[in-house]
């Protein structure tokens, strides 16, 4: 069997996308062989022993286009080992521990299609000049301007890479 894994990721404005970088990257210094694609791009699983599958979030959900990768791909999906993440600026709160227990809900329509063997909860990047125009995002604006949540990158890459560390005995042994 192949022991490549896959990390791919649905992203809006590209912080998911850094957080999948990071854990293909994490991976990779642990000698394994590691793709890290966008959702869009997947046409096959079959040449990966485990799949690591992320999505930003919005309105408290995975991303339309990262359910629809779960859904077109649950039969090979629940055949090898797989983990998910989700990226939310939810998570940058002062406060956001006591938040992580009714956010971890929001991975719930993931677990109805493929049970993980591991679930990543990561703070994402805020940044008004990547995102279009629109009520959510005007929303947000609000939000910033109350104090909640601060623009800039959240990220917490030590967290991320010791997540995907972790990982690597999950999904290859």
């Amino acid at each position: 069997m192949n022991n490549k894994i896959l990390v791919t990721y649905a992203s809006r404005a590209g912080s998911t996308a850094g957080v999948a970088e990071a854990i293909g990257r994490a991976l990779s210094e642990k000698g394994v062989q590691v793709d890290v694609l966008p959702m869009r791009d997947v046409k096959d699983l079959e040449p990966y022993r485990a799949v690591v599958a992320g999505s930003a979030i919005r309105g408290q959900k995975w991303l339309p286009e990262a359910m629809q990768f779960m859904r077109n791909y649950q039969p090979e999906l629940s055949r090898k080992p797989f983990a998910s993440f989700m990226v939310c600026i939810t998570l940058s709160m002062a406060n956001a521990s006591q938040y992580l227990e009714g956010l971890k809900s929001w991975m719930s329509p993931v677990r109805d299609i493929v049970r993980p063997v591991s679930e990543g909860y990561f703070a994402g990047a805020l940044d008004f000049s990547k995102l279009p125009f629109s009520l959510n995002v005007l929303a947000m604006r609000f939000v910033v301007l109350i104090g909640v949540w601060k623009q800039g990158d959240h990220r917490d890459w030590n967290a991320i890479r010791t997540w995907a560390e972790n990982l690597r005995p999950l999904l290859t042994d």
